[in-house]
């Protein structure tokens, strides 16, 4: 076994020896154990009381994280007119409508993050087959379909990030590095864990949050205690 297996076995040891513990100490440990040569990024998984395939229990919503994400992100507006200068003084890295449009169809994706204004969005649908499964088409339900496209520009390129279930019930989010100091991934955490709470469906029936925990990218998982975060998070 090479040097990489021993020290994810490693990881896994010290991980079996805390067991679910509070988040503070979970991030202790995903700290402690990241040794890759690369700064790894720490996500968060939720297991979620609900059945994604009824649209009524469908999670999904934004969050802007208190100290980003310690990734760049790439955000490319849609929009015509007096709204591009708007996009390009607010940092937005492409702006367009048509031109875009057709350079996507081709199969440019050199983006993480679409921003439309509402005017534009019957030539923006045409994307759909192709930026929905990648979840990046515009959508009124998470601020990417907007007039004001200064302040939407700056939050995503600040550190505000989206979150989907997943068929599964999983929602699985990036919330920073390891490079992050420990209250920095704290407060991270805690923000996205309350934006997942906040979001809850009325339909979701029984217990909301029924597994947390987090990793970073090379690393195992660390279980959350989940009576440990009554006093941040209800659900």
């Amino acid at each position: 076994m090479g040097r990489d297996g021993k020290r994810y076995e490693a990881a896994a040891a010290a991980v079996k020896q805390a067991g679910p513990c509070d988040l503070a100490t979970a991030i202790d440990v995903v700290k402690s154990n990241a040794k890759a040569k690369f700064d790894e990024t720490v996500e968060i998984a939720a297991r979620l009381g609900v059945d994604p395939k009824h649209a009524d229990q469908m999670v999904r919503g934004t969050v802007v994280l208190p100290h980003g994400t310690g990734k760049g992100v790439r955000v490319l507006v849609f929009t015509k007119g007096e709204k591009e200068r708007e996009a390009r003084e607010a940092g937005a890295d492409h702006i367009g409508c048509e031109d875009l449009i057709e350079k996507i169809q081709q199969g440019w994706l050199d983006f993480e993050r679409a921003i439309a204004t509402p005017d534009v969005m019957g030539l923006v649908g045409r994307l759909g087959k192709i930026l929905g499964p990648r979840g990046l088409m515009p959508n009124p339900k998470t601020g990417t379909v907007t007039f004001d496209l200064g302040r939407a520009v700056r939050e995503f390129k600040g550190g505000k990030i989206e979150y989907r279930v997943e068929k599964a019930g999983i929602v699985h989010v990036p919330f920073g590095k390891v490079s992050f100091t420990q209250t920095q991934l704290y407060d991270n955490a805690v923000a996205l864990l309350e934006a997942l709470v906040r979001a809850k469906p009325a339909s979701s029936k029984g217990r909301y949050l029924k597994g947390v925990a987090i990793s970073s990218t090379m690393g195992p998982g660390v279980q959350i205690d989940l009576n440990t975060l009554s006093g941040l998070v209800k659900g």
